[in-house]
């Protein structure tokens, strides 16, 4: 159950409800967020919301039966919509997509990108500047300088950042410097972090575990609702399953299911979902067609020269291609 209280209600009346749920055996939770005030009271027993509904502060009740309850689409009129400032919006019919290079790898890496993104009106830059790598012994990206150095002619060009944070400490060092923070697939279960992450006013996108469950995907989320920050995103990236033809396994089941589940924005990754790079396009436009908000894919001038994921990266020209495809594809939908 979640109550919607109205702004400014003081301790007193939120203890009154807390007074009245309490022998109904309700465990209730006090959530502040950027937007809104909530009372999420966790319990089995049924009773008549008309006997708390009428109390002062209240401002509405919604009956949820998720085990997740601030990201599930039952209470929400609206979809979410996660804004970025200057014009730049995420989800709710804005199509959304974000390119660029796996790793950020140096200044003339990130003017050249910046430059294909302005060329094909894309105002969103991905990038790593700590990468967790399977083998130690692999690029681990740029670090907190390398991400002062792509802000400063990001912003300049008016481009918007999401990066990956990897842990707690990272925070407060990036967060000037970022626009949306990204959960990655390795840590969608770190919950320190997610919990800490709960408590900025900054964007977050979580990614989907590798072997992680949709509804895990959504709790994870949840974490970080109930703990103050509602500007999330979803992503799914494929799978990791017994088959090896290609990276990971990408679950287009899971973009449907998601948009009936929550009211969060969708975002897909083909480049990690399948981890080909002749058949990223493909990918990403199934996800396209079947309802996300958005993608997010990797491109360098060079993915032969580049520091990770050579094998998924498209080159300009194919990234191109497939911005333009997607273009008319949204038309469509």
């Amino acid at each position: 159950m979640i109550i919607q209280l109205e702004n400014g209600t003081d301790e007193r009346l939120i203890q009154k409800v807390e007074e009245k749920l309490s022998p109904l055996k309700y465990e209730v939770t006090h959530v502040k967020t950027q937007f809104g005030d909530y009372l999420i009271g966790m319990g089995k027993k049924q009773f008549d919301i008309r006997g708390i509904g009428h109390l002062e502060g209240i401002k509405d009740i919604h009956i949820v039966s998720d085990d997740y309850q601030l990201v599930s689409s039952k209470w929400k009129v609206s979809n979410t919509v996660v804004h970025l400032g200057d014009d730049v919006a995420i989800g709710c019919g804005n199509f959304s997509m974000m390119a660029g290079p796996c790793s950020i790898e140096g200044e003339e890496n990130i003017m050249d990108t910046i430059n294909f993104l302005k060329a094909n009106n894309i105002n969103i830059m991905r990038g790593g500047v700590y990468k967790p790598r399977s083998s130690p012994y692999s690029f681990r990206g740029l670090g907190i300088e390398g991400l002062k150095l792509w802000h400063k002619m990001a912003k300049e060009n008016e481009i918007k950042i999401i990066t990956e944070v990897m842990q707690v400490s990272q925070i407060e060092a990036m967060y000037d410097y970022v626009d949306i923070f990204q959960v990655g697939a390795r840590n969608t279960q770190n919950f320190n972090l997610l919990d800490e992450l709960g408590k900025q006013d900054k964007p977050v996108m979580i990614k989907r575990g590798i072997s992680g469950t949709i509804n895990e995907l959504l709790h994870s989320a949840e974490y970080i609702f109930s703990g103050g920050n509602e500007r999330l995103l979803l992503c799914e990236r494929g799978i990791r399953t017994y088959e090896e033809a290609s990276r990971n396994t990408f679950d287009i089941n899971a973009i449907p299911i998601l948009k009936q589940k929550t009211h969060l924005p969708i975002i897909a990754d083909p480049s990690h979902g399948i981890g080909i790079r002749d058949h990223v396009d493909a990918i990403a436009m199934a996800a396209a067609a079947a309802g996300a908000d958005g993608v997010i894919f990797e491109t360098h001038c060079r993915p032969e020269e580049a520091f990770s994921d050579r094998q998924q990266t498209l080159d300009f020209a194919e990234a191109g291609r497939l911005i333009n495809k997607l273009n008319r594809l949204k038309e469509v939908i």
